[in-house]
């Protein structure tokens, strides 16, 4: 797995988690979900490492900003789910 995805509700809570976790030194950068993982329609995701995941979520934890679901993108260009 490569990197993971931080599914987010909105544009704007995209920014906020993304902002959180670099202010916690997390390198994290907002883009629109692949269709493959939003589902829904449209949506955005924070896109973090796959080293920075642990600590990625703890400071979302702590900040309120809950994800609304993360996925782990493989090699091969597909992404998993995971349960957080």
């Amino acid at each position: 797995m490569l990197y993971y995805l931080i599914v987010c509700r909105s544009l704007t809570y995209a920014q906020r988690t993304a902002a959180a976790l670099e202010r916690a030194g997390i390198s994290a950068r907002t883009l629109r979900s692949p269709q493959s993982v939003s589902g829904e329609g449209c949506s955005h995701s924070v896109r973090i490492s796959r080293r920075d995941l642990d600590m990625g979520l703890e400071v979302l934890r702590r900040t309120g900003l809950t994800p609304k679901r993360v996925f782990a993108a493989a090699s091969d260009g597909s992404y998993m789910e995971i349960s957080v």
